[in-house]
Formats: C-alpha cells, sequence, structure tokens
C-alpha cells in the first residue's frame, strides 16, 4: 500500500512550479528579454521571489534581499554619466547585482522548500531521465551541507583566536578556505554515495509518501509565467 502525506503548509507551490518560475526569471530578469515591453512582468519577477520568501516566513532574508536590491538599483541610476573608471567598476558590479540577485533569491527560495524526494517524484511524473535528476538532486543537499560545514570551521578557527579581522588576514582566509575546499570534495563523494544507498539509480519508478499536484497557487503562478511568455511573443512578432 503507498500511503500519501501532505506536504508542509508552508511551501504550497509544486516543485514543477517552482522550475518554471525559476526559468521565466532567468528569461526576463537575467535575460532582460523584452526589455521597456515587459517593464511590468519584469517588476513583479523581481519581487515575487522576496513574497515566497515571506510565504516560507524566511523574514529577515527577505527584507535584507529587498535592501540589497533597492540599494543596488538606485546606486547604478546615480552612476551613469561622466564615469571614473573605479565608477565604472562599480556600476557594471551593481548592474549584475540587480539582474542577477533575484534569481539567486528564488534559487535559494526552490533549495530551502523543496524535499529532494518531493523533487524526484515531480521529475518522475515529467519522466525526465535519472541521469539529469541524480546530479540535481544531489545538488540539493550539496549546498546547504556546505553552508553548515562552512559555518562549522568559522566556529573552530574562532575557538583557535583566529578571526577575519586579525593582522595576518591571508593566513585567516587560509584557515578557512582549505578545509573548506577539503570538505567539499569529501561532501561530494558522500551525497553521491548516500544517493546510491537510497537506489536512486535503480531505473525503476519509485514509490513516494508526499502528495505531489498542483495546487491553486500552482496554477496562479504558472498561469503568469505563461503570460509573461504571450506578451514577450505578442511584442516580438506583432508590434
Amino acid at each position: 500500500m503507498e500511503y500519501k502525506l501532505d506536504r508542509n503548509i508552508h511551501s504550497f507551490l509544486d516543485p514543477r512550479t517552482k522550475l518554471l518560475l525559476l526559468f521565466t526569471s532567468s528569461v526576463f530578469v537575467v535575460g532582460n528579454a523584452g526589455e521597456a515591453w515587459m517593464i511590468w512582468f519584469y517588476w513583479m519577477l523581481v519581487y515575487l521571489p522576496v513574497i515566497l520568501l515571506f510565504a516560507e516566513r524566511e523574514w529577515i532574508t527577505g527584507l535584507v534581499s529587498i535592501a540589497i536590491y533597492i540599494g543596488s538599483y538606485f546606486a547604478q541610476r546615480e552612476l551613469q554619466h561622466d564615469l571614473t573608471a573605479f565608477e565604472s567598476m562599480l556600476a557594471l558590479m551593481l548592474y549584475i547585482i540587480t539582474k542577477i540577485l533575484p534569481t539567486v533569491i528564488l534559487a535559494r527560495y526552490i533549495v530551502k522548500s523543496t524535499k529532494v524526494s518531493e523533487f524526484l517524484t515531480a521529475m518522475n511524473r515529467m519522466h525526465v531521465s535519472d541521469k539529469l535528476t541524480i546530479p540535481i538532486s544531489v545538488i540539493f543537499r550539496f549546498f546547504p551541507t556546505v553552508l553548515e560545514e562552512s559555518k562549522a570551521i568559522n566556529d573552530a578557527m574562532r575557538m583557535r583566536g583566529i578571526e577575519m579581522g586579525a593582522n595576518k588576514a591571508t593566513e585567516a582566509v587560509e584557515y578557512r578556505m582549505v578545509p573548506l575546499i577539503a570538505s567539499c570534495s569529501i561532501i561530494g563523494e558522500e551525497l553521491s554515495a548516500a544517493a546510491m544507498t537510497r537506489g536512486l539509480d535503480v531505473g525503476k519508478r519509485r514509490s513516494c509518501i508526499w502528495n505531489i499536484r498542483f495546487r491553486f497557487p500552482d496554477w496562479i503562478i504558472i498561469l503568469f509565467c505563461l503570460t509573461c511568455f504571450i506578451w514577450w511573443g505578442i511584442g516580438r512578432f506583432f508590434v
């Protein structure tokens, strides 16, 4: 008998919807497709990831993201004419931040709110090959694990009196980066072994306790994404 459980009440989007939204954000925010024609959809895609973070009760992360984006946007607008070499580099960096940050926030939301089993079940229903889903499932656990390892290394360095503000700053970086790089290789191997141990590469259909299905919020997001592409197509071919 196959049991089904409802997903976390705060993670109200299906993994397939999240991936569609990520693709849409990559096209119209990072790629800036449509430019002025898509301006209203552009701003909705910029702030939608923050709304999703708030839905996950990530209040601090959402507020910090808004502050960074607004600060970078207006600072970049101030640096437009008669720039020095340093100001040109700063303006370019701020421009890149305003283009990439919303999609990075959305990717963080996806990793934070999606369980690996949910993701695998959603991909199986889309008949996506295991050659693609297994590496992505490893990535889902890789970054959170590396973040935890980085915090542990920082705590260990502070216990030994090695701070980033110390006189030997290069040694402080070395004492953190070298262990972290070594840990990354070990973490990757361990996560790959864990995926194989769970039978993710058996090539057969697997059961899942999570009840993956499209709900009302999913249809709203899907309709929004399709509207973005339709409106972009109208502007490209008919205007």
